[in-house]
């Protein structure tokens, strides 16, 4: 066979292959790529959500800009990302709430509404006070929470319903007491309930180490105990509530990249692939490790049994705590 016939089947190969892949999978990405946010600006889902949309940025050589799309305690962001066109042009990150919202009766959306990427972070949640507080660890905390009346102490962290509402209200649970006990400050997020906390307008407030750490740099705020089963790497002095305790409690919070349901199974596998790549970046990993974010990256069928189990779990901690619709 000559070099030219040679040339012309391996010209041919080439295009049938780039024939076989669907239009739409081809010409992804067509313009922006828009990152929705369901949180406010200062938070753990909007600082990782902007680090990985930069560097998504790069790797496909299109603006990715990020959207915090804030309100009805989550139900508007994730809803905007449900909402949109399963073109691969507008993806988001989805928490935890997707499976404590529908549960509360704030929308009928849930995980089944997307289609699944990568879950890219789960942390557990800590207890904090303000450094003027008299309580120094978390007996103290709650032998003083024993002799109050419900409602005296105020919490804040996140929406009703939310994470940090639910680690606080499981907290009290398990260590025998009402939920209710600390009353609820509902939040846009974990940033603006810890400064509320810092400003002294709660008493306690509930978020995973790595969202406290510049309040906790600042001096304003310590943490007295983390609902994990085992001391974080990144704060070793911090006591698990179960060895402060002996009464068993564990939580956090997760953050993963959904892209609205119906997007073709091409298009998710090229976004799943350069979002891969992204968790692997040296300035990802020193970003995440430098604020003590917990990484992992779990894809596709995976992720959404996650989903699955989370959603079962929290509707039946909402039902626990009376909240649940």
């Amino acid at each position: 066979m000559t070099f030219t016939k040679r040339k012309v089947l391996a010209t041919l190969a080439a295009l049938m292959t780039t024939t076989a892949l669907p239009a739409a999978a081809q010409d992804w990405p067509d313009g922006p790529v828009t990152m929705i946010v369901p949180w406010g600006a200062g938070g753990g889902t909007d600082a990782t959500a902007r680090m990985i949309g930069s560097l998504l940025e790069r790797k496909l050589g299109v603006p990715v800009p990020v959207e915090n799309r804030t309100g009805g305690s989550g139900v508007i962001g994730h809803t905007a990302i449900a909402d949109a066109a399963p073109d691969g042009q507008t993806i988001g990150v989805a928490t935890l709430e997707i499976g404590t919202m529908h549960n509360l009766g704030l929308t009928e959306i849930d995980y089944t509404a997307y289609t699944p990427l990568g879950l890219y972070n789960s942390d557990p949640a800590a207890i904090f006070v303000n450094t003027s507080s008299d309580y120094e660890d978390i007996g103290a905390l709650l032998s003083a929470l024993e002799e109050m009346p419900d409602g005296e102490f105020k919490g804040s962290g996140s929406a009703q319903g939310g994470v940090n509402h639910l680690a606080l209200a499981g907290m009290l649970m398990a260590a025998g007491m009402p939920a209710d006990r600390v009353a609820w400050v509902p939040s846009e997020g974990a940033a603006p309930g810890l400064q509320d906390l810092a400003a002294g307008g709660v008493e306690v407030a509930t978020a995973s180490l790595p969202e406290g750490a510049a309040l906790m740099e600042a001096g304003l705020i310590r943490p007295l105990a983390v609902f994990a089963t085992s001391r974080m790497d990144a704060a070793p002095d911090v006591p698990t509530f179960n060895e402060a305790t002996d009464f068993e409690f564990a939580l956090g919070s997760w953050r993963g990249l959904v892209a609205p349901k119906g997007l073709s199974p091409e298009v998710a596998e090229k976004l799943t692939a350069v979002l891969g790549e992204v968790v692997q970046d040296e300035e990802y990993v020193k970003f995440m490790n430098d604020r003590g974010y917990a990484m992992q990256w779990t894809t596709g069928a995976e992720f959404e049994s996650f989903m699955k189990s989370s959603d079962d779990a929290l509707g039946g901690t909402l039902k626990a705590v009376g909240l649940s619709k």
